[in-house]
């Protein structure tokens, strides 16, 4: 009788303790704030579901590793994907999950002049997202404040992810090096596709 009576306060306990770890995870999250993360907007792709995507409206510039680059009017760096085409986005599905496109006839911010020229091109499923010289564009999810660009000269979903230069040239990452003799400087290549 003892042990029935202790294992039913044992069980109890256990239930407790496990309902309020799952009240508790809900809450307590690490998801960044609504104001770190990139601004989104709902769109439909072709398959029905909802995906995020980031506004073209009053697109920026900002100097990241001695580049001039665009960001979002929020300070969120740009992207362009290597295998796309000028008329073509190749980032649908998951991949658009981790590189919002930036949706809507892009504008400038106050005060900002660009070389390139702005347009858009149609998504499958009709949405129109924002181009700069025929490069179709993109926010990176994992960076989570303004500024960040770990998106840029990555290697995923297929192909090469650049950072949106205002020249179109690329910014490559600095080379490491082990032995302590690598100059640690950007280089850049041309904007061209097929990377």
């Amino acid at each position: 009788m003892r042990n029935r009576w202790l294992a039913a306060s044992v069980l109890a306990a256990a239930a407790v303790v496990g309902l309020a770890a799952c009240g508790s995870g809900g809450g307590n999250t690490s998801t960044p704030s609504s104001t770190t993360k990139p601004p989104a907007a709902s769109s439909t792709g072709s398959t029905g579901n909802t995906t995020t995507s980031a506004s073209a409206t009053g697109l920026k510039t900002t100097t990241i590793s001695g580049h001039k680059v665009l960001t979002t009017a929020q300070g969120f760096v740009v992207y362009w994907f290597a295998i796309d085409t000028p008329t073509k986005s190749n980032c649908t599905g998951e991949c658009a999950t981790n590189w919002p496109p930036l949706v809507g006839t892009p504008t400038l911010g106050a005060g900002v002049t660009l070389s390139g020229k702005l347009g858009t091109i149609t998504r499958s499923g009709g949405v129109m997202q924002a181009t700069y010289d025929n490069h179709p564009l993109y926010l990176f999810k994992a960076d989570t404040s303004a500024g960040m660009d770990s998106g840029n000269d990555l290697n995923a979903a297929g192909g090469l992810w650049w950072a949106m230069t205002a020249s179109g040239a690329k910014i490559k990452k600095a080379a490491s090096s082990t032995s302590g003799s690598g100059s640690g400087s950007s280089g850049s290549g041309s904007g061209g596709y097929g990377y």
